[in-house]
């Protein structure tokens, strides 16, 4: 019997998470403003590691935890290169020799 409900807790679980990774991309392209782009993309991340680790723990499995870390790692560098972006207008600073 618990395992006929933690299937369809585990199932509703991944179903309200594509809907908020659904509704973070729509505030990604939307977003009024650069800096709530920013964050939307940063809760993007956070959204799509936790639908992952519900995924894997669908199919009782650990192999996703690589990609689990690997996606935050991308992640952050990707919220900080973006943040920078709109601080500054570039990504990569680079010295000239003149």
């Amino acid at each position: 019997m618990i395992e006929g409900i933690l299937f369809w807790v585990i199932f509703l679980s991944l179903c309200f998470s594509t809907l908020s990774i659904l509704a973070t991309i729509y505030r990604c392209v939307k977003g009024p403003t650069a800096s709530e782009r920013v964050q939307a993309l940063d809760a993007l991340g956070i959204n799509i590691i936790a639908a992952v680790a519900i995924f894997s723990v669908f199919l009782r499995t650990t192999a996703f935890f690589e990609v689990i870390l690997l996606i935050g790692i991308l992640s952050f560098i990707g919220t900080i290169a973006f943040a920078r972006f709109i601080e500054r207008g570039i990504v990569i600073e680079r010295e000239h020799a003149d």
